[in-house]
């Protein structure tokens, strides 16, 4: 089943989206296992502080993954909606702004690498340059994972 099937890949123009993240240079293999003390860091830091509520005013945290270039330099964290000053490795930061290519994964983030593939090769059919930046945006937990939500976007040159 192709997971894009029911929402296709969109354009976009997007605007910067504050976050709070640990930002780290890695290699693919070592983030495997990176990314989940790298969240859990934000999230012992923002919970105390009441900042980085989802914008929607939600009392629960959108969780991001920035992936700034293939290195990887990656940024793990949180939609934020109110400032925050940082505390040890955790800081602000934001989500990038400009044209981005746009799909939505619906079910297991075991299939993200292929709405992720989907993305690259519908941008180069239709002619669109990528900058390097990408993105997730991950929707609320769901015990099914059927009703699991990403989306998925990446920086246009």
């Amino acid at each position: 089943m192709n997971p894009l099937a029911d929402t296709g890949v969109s354009l976009i123009e997007t605007a910067a989206r504050p976050t709070v993240v640990v930002a780290r240079q890695t290699t693919w293999r070592e983030f495997a296992s990176l990314w989940r003390p790298m969240l859990d860091e934000v999230y012992a830091a923002v919970r105390p502080a009441g900042a980085a509520r989802v914008p929607s005013g939600e009392d629960r945290w959108q969780n991001v993954m920035l992936y700034k270039d293939d290195v990887p330099n990656v940024e793990v964290g949180v939609l934020a909606s109110a400032p925050f000053s940082g505390a040890g490795q955790v800081i602000s930061s934001a989500l990038p702004a400009g044209m981005a290519a746009l799909a939505t994964h619906r079910g297991p983030y075991a299939g993200l690498d292929l709405s992720h593939r989907a993305v690259r090769d519908w941008c180069a059919v239709h002619g669109h340059q990528i900058a390097g930046p990408r993105w997730e945006i991950y929707g609320h937990w769901r015990e099914d994972p059927s009703e699991l939500e990403t989306e998925i976007y990446y920086l246009l040159s």
